[in-house]
């Protein structure tokens, strides 16, 4: 690891500062991981959260057509020196833009077995609803 740091501030030091930490995002897993499925007027949101010990360790906000969460992945390891780390934690704040606005007062999430699911309805402003248009009838002068 220390060949790692010695490289990356080489690399700093040539490019210029904080050369290397624009292609972290690249590098790095997001957390968490998302599967998004649409349906005609509905959107579901599978998030994968290991480790979570109870829902209310994230915040699922809803603003228009985004999706933030916001949290904390914690896998607890008691002793022992970690030889592989594949499962990315620590903790998050992610948005995704959503393909349509959702209505905020009709969103359903369930946490079971390590996935969070989100359940969003599309938003049909009145203003966008067909209705009749009513005709005004002008009569010859």
């Amino acid at each position: 690891m220390n060949q790692f740091n010695d490289w990356k501030k080489n690399l700093d030091h040539f490019f210029g500062q904080d050369f290397f930490s624009e292609f972290e995002g690249f590098m790095k897993p997001s957390i968490p991981q998302i599967n998004l499925y649409q349906y005609d007027n509905e959107l579901l949101c599978m998030v994968n959260v290991p480790g979570m010990s109870h829902p209310r360790n994230v915040d699922v906000v809803v603003d228009h057509a985004t999706l933030t969460l916001t949290g904390r992945i914690e896998i607890n390891h008691r002793g022992g020196h970690q030889l592989k780390s594949e499962i990315a934690t620590g903790t998050f704040e992610r948005s995704i833009d959503l393909p349509f606005p959702v209505r905020s007062d009709k969103i359903d999430a369930t946490y079971k077995h390590g996935l969070l699911i989100i359940q969003l309805h599309r938003f049909i402003s009145d203003s966008t609803k067909q209705k009749p248009i009513r005709i005004r009838h002008l009569e010859d002068e």
